[in-house]
């Protein structure tokens, strides 16, 4: 049968592959419904000549229509990308976007083709195609992540990774971004041009255009997916491949640095995530409010776990409301040393803590940030107690542990609740802060004067029962407080980290500043935090590929005359 407007589009097809047009060509390819007219009626041209039963007359239609290789003697061959049209043409033929889950493996699949044309040395031409699809793949995969209820039967047939020997099973978003990063090797490994991977104007040439697009949309799938170490692959084959990022558009790159600081910021490199950040932070546009705010809330943590809190203008940027009632107790807290206050804030029945946790920055902060809080609580110490020391009589300003270690103490019981009634039982449940974890698996003992036979089937808790795991374990009778070997190792790591600027007399139990000669005490005692770590830091970012610097190959790249894609 006559099917005029397959023929158009084929031909269109066949003149934008001769043009070596690829933006016209992912324009021509339309997968989204609703269908502009023009494809509704190519659609229903396809059902009617050429249903599922008829794959192999479409693809001798496609075949016949579309060149075989490209023009010119050493001219690269088309065969996979009319492959790739014929699936595109039985993927609108068949979709049906009520069907989610068939829609995204149809879509995979599409998605699939379109990365082995991209392998091809024609491959250009569909650069632009394999970013629109993994787009719309990355957005359905994350919606359909969220509905339970839509994936709950796909355990049966997903992949898994390592098969019998690791047994883990792939979730839908995962698999999807593993196709994905497929793409993005074969951009990043892009053999033609020159060594730089850069053309003569000095712009990315080939499919290193696409580095950045693809690598951004597999990095928003591991994130959600929280696959930090297939991130890792990312980063690692950027570091060692791509040209500078200050070539790529703005949005590529500050989407890159965000995700790139995001994955510092969870392995605890918080100096190289700051710095990431911090740059994603800057270049991100001034009406991006959603954007700015979700690189905001990471670099303000990782500044306050290296010791440089956010100053009062920061909280009053559009992008910073609501953040000053969250971040500016803890900053006091830990300004001033002061546990209690930092126990409370970042206890679990705190209203603040839903809010760390779900931005997944409770934990640092936790872990992370005591070393300053430590630090602070030292200062206080010696600000209130300490010997200031005599120039005169060569005698050094020192700081007893045991003062530390009382103040601490103090501190921690505030924390848990205890001395606060005047004939209070520390080591009563009152006291504590809460049960032992173990308090779950322990109910109270039976009575000495209940006959067990009296007990009903339903009555475990009122004559006892423990976890056969844990018979030998008791309840331990006093609450978790710091002891004088504590706050002396806490201190010794202090001194380790350079925080503290001196050396601890363990026989004594005291602190000596040295240097305080000729300035003031507790200047040279406690030194500022970011500046002391600031100083044993380089500013080299791993996954950040800068100008004029030297990779694995050996290769110095000095671009000062570069452009911008696009530019």
């Amino acid at each position: 049968m006559v099917t005029p407007t397959v023929d158009q589009f084929l031909d269109g097809i066949a003149r934008l592959m001769k043009q070596k047009d690829g933006a016209q060509i992912q324009d021509f390819l339309h997968y989204e419904p609703p269908w502009p007219p023009i494809y509704e009626r190519m659609v229903a041209e396809l059902r009617q000549t050429y249903p599922a039963a008829e794959h192999d007359g479409l693809e001798r239609k496609c075949s016949e229509a579309l060149p075989a290789h490209e023009e010119g003697d050493a001219g690269g061959s088309f065969t996979s990308f009319i492959s790739f049209i014929t699936k595109y043409f039985a993927f609108i033929r068949d979709v049906d976007v009520s069907q989610l889950l068939e829609t995204h493996d149809k879509l995979k699949a599409l998605l699939g083709q379109a990365s082995i044309v991209l392998s091809a040395s024609t491959g250009i031409l569909v650069l632009p195609t394999v970013i629109s699809l993994s787009r719309t793949l990355s957005k359905l995969a994350i919606g359909l992540d969220k509905r339970p209820d839509l994936v709950a039967n796909l355990t049966s047939r997903e992949a898994t990774v390592g098969a019998e020997e690791a047994g883990e099973r792939v979730t839908l978003a995962e698999g999807s971004a593993n196709l994905i990063r497929e793409a993005f090797k074969k951009c990043a490994s892009e053999r033609s041009g020159n060594a730089s991977g850069l053309d003569n104007s000095g712009k990315p040439e080939g499919r290193r255009i696409g580095i950045y697009l693809m690598a951004n949309v597999c990095l928003k799938l591991f994130f959600h997916c929280r696959k930090l170490r297939s991130a890792e692959q990312i980063f690692a084959l950027i570091y060692q491949q791509s040209p500078p990022l200050s070539l790529y558009p703005a949005a590529q790159r500050t989407t890159f640095l965000y995700y790139l600081g995001r994955y510092h910021f969870a392995n605890n490199h918080f100096y190289r995530a700051q710095l990431a950040l911090q740059e994603a932070y800057f270049q991100c546009h001034s009406q991006a409010t959603k954007q700015r705010r979700l690189i905001l809330i990471y670099l303000i943590t990782s500044n306050i776990i290296l010791g440089r809190f956010p100053k009062p203008h920061i909280y009053q940027r559009p992008e910073a409301q609501g953040l000053r009632e969250k971040f500016e107790p803890l900053c006091g807290a830990l300004a001033k040393g002061d546990i209690a206050s930092f126990r409370k804030l970042t206890d679990i029945d705190n209203p603040s803590t839903a809010w760390f946790l779900h931005w997944r920055i409770l934990l640092q902060i936790i872990n992370r940030s005591e070393v300053i809080l430590w630090r602070s609580l030292a200062r206080r110490t010696f600000l209130l107690s300490g010997n200031q020391g005599d120039v005169s009589r060569r005698t050094a300003p020192t700081l007893r542990i045991e003062d530390v270690f009382v103040l601490a103490t103090f501190l921690e019981k505030r924390a848990l609740g205890i001395g606060s009634e005047p004939h209070e039982d520390p080591t009563s449940q009152k006291a504590s802060r809460g049960d032992h974890t173990n308090s779950i698996f322990i109910f109270p003992p039976t009575p000495a004067d209940t006959p067990p036979a009296q007990a009903d089937d339903n009555s475990e808790v009122a004559y006892g029962y423990i976890d056969p795991d844990l018979l030998d374990c008791v309840e331990p009778p006093d609450p978790d407080l710091p002891t004088i070997e504590t706050v002396e190792s806490m201190v010794a790591s202090l001194v380790d980290q350079d925080l503290l600027h001196g050396f601890i007399s363990h026989g004594q139990k005291r602190f000596a500043i040295t240097g305080a000669k000729n300035a003031s005490p507790l200047a040279v005692g406690f030194p500022n935090v970011w500046a002391t770590l600031k100083a044993k830091m380089d500013d080299e970012v791993p996954g950040w590929v800068k100008e004029g610097q030297q990779r694995g190959g050996g290769t110095v790249m000095h671009l000062s005359g570069a452009r911008p894609v696009g530019a």
